[in-house]
This record gives C-alpha cells, sequence and structure tokens, in this order.
C-alpha cells in the first residue's frame, strides 16, 4: 500500500479538496507515463485497497469533487466502484446482472458502459445490455431512459427504445445526450423527461450534415465542451466527429481514405478545446491540438501499450485517469519526466490469470474428439503477393471442411462494440470475451442465413451481408453454434486481448498429445546481412574470426500425434549454448540461453524479423516448402523483443561446438541434428 500512496501523493490524489486556480494553457505533445492506481490485472470481484483490487471489465469513468473516481464495472460484475482519495475501492450499487431499480445494493445493471455526474452529483449510466439510461442519486437506482428492450423511438423517455447505447455526457442545463451505440445516433433526453434523436439513426455510415441527414457507426465516446459542442468517438469510421447544439455535424478527424485513428472508443476535452482519444485496436492514447495535430501520449511503445482503454477523465493537473477493460486496471497518465520509463508498475492483464475454462473443448464437433492442429502461435507467416516474412501466426489454427459449424468452447459474454469483422474476408472473426473465433462466417449458416437474433445481418442492395453485429454484452455458452468455416478451412483460436494474446494450447484440448520430438534439419551462421558467412568443409563449419557478430540460424520443425506426415508444426522454444574443443561451456554459456519462447504474442510488428530468418516461409504464404529457420542469436519471449548476436572476433582462433536447445509446447526435445562443429580460423 505504500507504493500506492506514494505514486498517488506525486499529484492530486492525496491533496484535500480546495478551489482550484484557472486552468492552464494545455500543453501540447507531452508524454505520458502510466501510474498504475487499481486493479491488479485478474478478473475478479474484491472491494480494498486498490491495488490489491479485483474488476472484471473497467470501463465508464467520472471524478467527483471529492478526488475521489466512480468506475463501471461491466464483465460479470455487472456493478458501479468507487475509488476515495485515500486508494480504497468499494462497490457502490449493483449485484446480479439484470434489470432492475430500487436500493444501491439491490439494484441490478447488464454491462454498464460510460457514465457521467450532474450537477448535483447523481451518476448517470449507459447501462448497455439493458438498452437503457440508468441513474444513481442518494443510494437509490433508477431508469432514467429505456424499458429493456432493443430498439428505436422517441418520446417519454421511460418508454422509448434504445440498443446497446454506450456513452452519456452532461450538459450543465441538465440535458443528457446519449450515445446509443447500436442505433448508430446521438440521442438527447431533456428535463421534461422526453427522449429525442438529435443526429444519426438510420443506420450505420459517414456523413456530415443537418442532424436527420447525418450518419455515425458505432458511437462509443462522448465529450461536452465549454460551448456546448458534442464530441463523438465514432469507432465504426476510425473518426471524431462534432454534434453542434443545432444537431449539425461534421468530421475532425479521419473519413474516407484518411485513416488517423484506429477504432478511437474514448474521449475526453479540456476547457481550452483540446481533445484526447483512447483507441480501442492499438492501445494509444492520441492527443489533437485545437489547430487539428495529432501526437501519442502514450502507447508509441507496443511492448507496454494499454490493452482497450475504454474511458478518459481529466485530472486537475492536466494528467488522464485511463480504464483499461482489458488489463482489468485503472492507470493515471501524468507528464513523463526525464530519464524515466513511460510505465511505472503492472500494465495490461497479469500474465498469469486464469484462462477461459474450456473444459478440453475444441471448436468443432465432437467438442470432446481429436482434430487436426495446423497452425500453433509464433510460425512464421508470409502474404500472398510472395513476401515470406511479414508477421508471426498469433493463435492456434484447427483444420475443419468448408461450412461446418463452429462451436464456442467456453461461455463468455462480447465486450467490443465491434465484435465481428471482415465479413466475406478471410480472417473474418467474432469476439467472444478472451477468445476469437477467425475464419469463420460469424453468425452465418453455409449458405447465409443468420443463425439466431443475436447476431444481426445488415445487407447490401443486392443482399449481400456487408455487417455482422453482435451487441456489447450478448452471453455465449460454451457448444453453442457462433458460424461456419470459411474458406480457408481452418479454425484459428487466439486467446486474449491484442498485445496480450497467449499460447492457446495452454488452453488444453481433450485428445491432443505430442510425443513428436522436434526435428533440427539444418544449422547455419549468418553475418549482420543475414547472408551465409563461413563454409562446412570436412564436418566443421568454418568462419573467420573477422566475420565478428553472426547469427545462428537454426530450421527446425514439429509434428503432434496424429497429424498427416506432411504437416509441418512450429516449435515453442529455442536456446543456444557454446562448448569449448574439450566439451566446456564458455563463460556466460553454463545454461542454455533460452532466447526464443513463444509464450506470448509479441506486440511488435517486427518481431517476425527477429524470430525468423531469410529462408523462412509456408506453403501458401510465399514458400514452396514449409521452412522455419530460427535466429536463436535474437531474443522474442514474454512480449519483448532485443537483436543478439555472437562477436566471434572475441574468441580466439579454434575449434568450438554449439549446441541447440528446441523443444515443443509438451516438452519434447530435439535430439538429432542439435550440435554444430565451428572452426574459427
Amino acid at each position: 500500500m505504500a507504493v500506492v500512496v506514494l505514486a498517488m501523493a506525486a499529484g492530486w490524489w492525496l491533496t484535500r479538496p480546495q478551489p482550484l486556480p484557472p486552468p492552464a494553457a494545455t500543453v501540447l505533445g507531452w508524454q505520458a507515463q502510466a501510474w498504475w492506481l487499481a486493479g491488479d490485472g485478474h478478473p475478479g470481484l474484491q472491494d480494498g485497497p486498490a491495488r490489491q483490487a479485483r474488476l472484471a471489465e473497467p470501463w465508464g469513468l467520472a471524478r467527483d469533487g471529492l478526488r475521489g473516481v466512480y468506475l463501471s464495472d461491466a464483465g460479470d460484475n455487472n456493478r458501479i466502484r468507487y475509488l476515495d482519495r485515500h486508494g480504497q475501492l468499494r462497490t457502490v450499487a449493483g449485484s446480479d446482472e439484470g434489470l432492475a431499480d430500487g436500493p444501491a445494493a439491490q439494484a441490478r445493471f447488464h454491462t454498464p458502459s460510460g457514465i457521467a455526474l450532474t450537477a448535483d452529483g447523481a451518476l448517470v449510466i449507459a447501462d448497455t445490455g439493458n438498452h437503457a439510461v440508468r441513474v444513481l442519486r442518494d443510494g437509490v437506482v433508477s431508469t432514467l431512459a429505456g424499458n429493456g428492450q432493443p430498439g428505436q423511438g422517441d418520446g417519454a423517455a421511460r418508454q422509448a427504445r434504445l440498443d446497446a447505447p454506450m456513452a452519456v455526457a452532461v450538459a450543465a442545463d441538465g440535458r443528457v445526450y446519449v450515445a446509443d451505440t447500436f442505433n448508430d445516433r446521438i440521442a438527447v433526453i431533456h428535463p421534461d423527461g422526453q427522449l429525442r434523436t438529435l443526429a444519426g439513426g438510420q443506420g450505420p455510415g459517414l456523413a456530415d450534415g443537418p442532424g436527420a441527414a447525418a450518419r455515425f457507426d458505432t458511437p462509443t465516446g462522448l465529450a461536452l465542451d465549454a460551448h456546448g459542442v458534442l464530441w463523438v468517438a465514432d469507432l465504426g469510421n476510425d473518426a471524431i466527429r462534432r454534434v453542434h447544439p443545432d444537431g449539425r455535424v461534421d468530421t475532425v478527424v479521419g473519413g474516407p481514405g484518411e485513416r488517423q485513428l484506429w477504432q478511437p472508443q474514448a474521449v475526453a476535452i479540456t476547457d481550452d478545446g483540446v481533445l484526447y482519444i483512447g483507441e480501442r485496436l492499438t492501445g494509444r492514447v492520441v492527443q489533437r491540438s485545437v489547430q487539428g495535430h495529432l501526437s501519442t501520449v502514450f502507447g508509441t511503445d507496443p511492448a507496454s501499450r494499454l490493452s482497450r482503454p475504454a474511458a478518459l477523465a481529466l485530472t486537475p493537473e492536466g494528467g488522464l485517469l485511463v480504464s483499461d477493460a482489458g488489463g482489468m486496471r485503472l492507470h493515471w497518465l501524468r507528464a513523463q519526466p526525464a530519464g524515466e520509463a513511460s510505465v511505472s508498475g503492472m500494465i495490461g492483464p497479469a500474465a498469469e490469470r486464469p484462462l477461459p475454462a474450456t473444459e478440453g473443448r475444441w471448436p468443432l464437433a465432437p467438442q470432446r474428439g481429436w482434430h487436426e492442429v495446423v497452425g500453433t502461435l509464433g510460425e512464421v507467416r508470409g502474404t500472398f503477393a510472395g513476401r515470406n516474412r511479414n508477421h508471426l501466426h498469433a493463435g492456434f489454427d484447427i483444420r475443419g471442411d468448408v461450412g461446418q459449424r463452429v462451436l464456442a468452447i467456453a461461455d463468455g459474454k462480447v465486450s467490443s462494440p465491434l465484435a465481428a469483422w471482415s465479413p466475406n474476408g478471410q480472417a473474418e472473426g467474432l469476439n467472444v470475451g478472451e477468445l476469437d473465433y477467425i475464419h469463420i462466417r460469424v453468425g452465418r449458416t453455409a449458405d447465409g442465413q443468420a443463425l439466431d437474433p443475436r447476431f444481426e445481418l445488415l445487407r447490401d442492395p443486392r443482399g449481400r451481408v456487408e455487417r455482422v453485429r453482435v451487441r456489447r454484452g450478448t452471453r455465449f455458452a460454451a457448444g453453442e453454434v457462433l458460424g461456419t468455416i470459411n474458406a480457408q478451412a481452418h479454425v484459428h483460436l487466439q486467446v486474449g486481448p491484442g498485445g496480450y494474446e497467449r499460447n492457446a494450447i495452454a488452453l488444453g484440448f481433450t485428445g491432443f498429445t505430442d510425443t513428436v520430438a522436434p526435428l533440427i534439419e539444418d544449422i547455419r551462421v549468418l553475418d549482420g546481412n543475414e547472408q551465409v558467412v563461413g563454409q562446412r568443409r570436412d564436418g566443421y563449419w568454418e568462419l573467420p574470426r573477422s566475420a565478428g557478430l553472426v547469427q545462428l540460424a537454426v530450421q527446425a520443425r514439429d509434428q503432434v500425434d496424429g497429424n498427416l506426415p506432411r504437416r509441418r508444426l512450429g516449435l515453442y522454444a529455442l536456446g543456444w549454448q557454446v562448448f569449448d574443443a574439450a566439451g566446456r561451456p564458455l563463460p556466460g554459456f553454463e545454461q542454455p540461453r533460452m532466447t526464443l519462447e513463444f509464450n506470448r504474442m509479441p506486440p511488435q510488428g517486427d518481431a517476425v524479423l527477429h524470430a525468423y530468418g531469410p529462408d523462412s516461409g509456408i506453403t501458401v504464404h510465399g514458400s514452396a516448402v514449409t521452412r522455419f529457420q530460427y535466429l536463436v542469436t535474437n531474443t522474442v519471449r514474454d512480449g519483448r523483443l532485443a537483436r543478439g548476436g555472437w562477436d566471434v572476433s572475441a574468441l580466439p582462433a579454434g575449434d568450438y561446438r554449439v549446441r541447440i536447445s528446441a523443444r515443443d509446447w509438451h516438452g519434447n526435445q530435439a535430439r538429432e541434428g542439435r550440435e554444430l562443429l565451428l572452426r574459427l580460423l
């Protein structure tokens, strides 16, 4: 707890309430350090000291005058939490998932998202799964708008219908603005109790103009500026929009052919008009100046990115609070002191958090039977255009027939407002909880019909599916049908939010065994330009000491029980060790240096060039033969990258032995072909 107090004491957190001086002009282009405030990165419901407390899916944020913070906590919690200025987190409203008004402790919410405080201290809540707007006032919860059923309609707020609203903002005169997310509109609840559409509402699209003519696509974040203009995070359009008091809409960031943002989900705006944007897809927090210049405040390093920034709130000294829904934490972004790291404390979900409870199920029938595995995490992938090292494979592939039904392997709840993506594309997929199911026709049978009402199919004028929508808060049970396999003829499973994907083999699959040791096919030496240096002669690799810093390139592959003999899979971990002619390990090589380990998907885009050499490739992406050529002198593990090498110029001429350690997930070690006899000249 002392660490928490120290971190919070660095700014406004423990100061007593007192009148604040007029705000200074917002600093532009500043770089933030992320102070970890609350949540331990594990899903759960636990009050107490903030860093030991647990959150399920922290989303909405609202600061009060006592220097405390309200949080909406969705996921399996469905509660409103409060972090006080002494660093204690407690639950202030909510019980089981559902829709019920009354005393706060007995009230029920369903996937609460954005929140905002009124002038008299009431908390307004976008209750997404209940298609409602709720109010917490003096310890009692009531419903302000919506009747629990999705729909669209104006009129008396309690009878009007909303569809998965995700954000609210409260004006000084008491009007409540609502991002009615799946209606693609901005609505207003007036003090007289009437709900009216301000802009949008005729389906997803991107169009500026007067309110009725404007179009939005899945708006998720709202912020009112000092002039009464409403700023909107228009997630599906990768855009920031403005709604003027008369309903007129214009676009300030993004638009056709101008992708500057990647799924903006949250917004906050300062008194002097500087906008902050939280991006769902990249984990960045971006600043936009009044003149329109964009700069990244936090998230330039993909290795220490936020998992899924859901909401932003300004702090008095110019910093930001940010809820990381995927990381199950709350952070304070403050100016980064010179010479300090960008992260203070943990960020992202805990590495040791529990995996989804799959009970050994496969995503295909029979769920308790064996299926062929055709790809594992960390394998090299190229492009159809012939580039052989384009990216790392992020998941676990199970072969299936085109049109075969894909089944949920665990109970799960949809979090993302864009849970399905790439309709009719080869990478079409669906996110449910921590699991992504990819290469499927989401929510559709093999002939394109909707599986059930939870999947909303939007079609173009020719009847072709152009969007599949699944509301945030939707639940799926293990065994339920999620879609059908597309032309890729396999299901790709990923575990964990973007940037923090884990190896899906750890889920465990009934009947999946591996007793086959990996096979090392070749070891060779490359120079700094990845060209072969030296040559084989009389059983030795002869190498001039003048070669300097070299790379060890190991071609290896694995198989698993039951697979076709031609099926080559990647390895899980590799390392290297060097011995002298007498068999003694060189200093620093007493144990193998395990440099490559695919326990987690590295978030850096160039990770594939660290892990794999130039002779790598697979048959469908730029290579005639599947080859995994590992650069074991580089480091790729635990989400980290490092360029390495072996400086042979520092060694005396003579004979050496390089030994490769290579194993698969099940612990089988390569025994043959693992040593390279080296002669330094």
